[in-house]
């Protein structure tokens, strides 16, 4: 799952650094338009719904935030 996010995160920022401890929102890597196009992508590759009060900074500040949102979805 995790490498499917880092796949997901590079098509949209190629020249970043996604993985590991990096801070996605808090160090501008994504903005608020990266988020709506993420949750999308993620929607789609998971098969998931994240409803609009999980759409937060902190559950898309790492791969591992988001990993987690998903699993976490999953499990509802």
């Amino acid at each position: 799952m995790e490498q499917k996010v880092i796949e997901i995160l590079k098509k949209m920022h190629p020249d970043a650094d996604v993985a590991g401890n990096v801070r996605l929102v808090d160090d501008g890597i994504l903005d608020s338009l990266d988020i709506v196009t993420l949750v999308t992508e993620l929607n789609a590759a998971f098969d998931v719904r994240i409803p609009a009060l999980e759409i937060l900074p902190d559950n898309f500040n790492s791969v591992e935030a988001m990993v987690a949102m998903i699993e976490r979805l999953d499990d509802v």
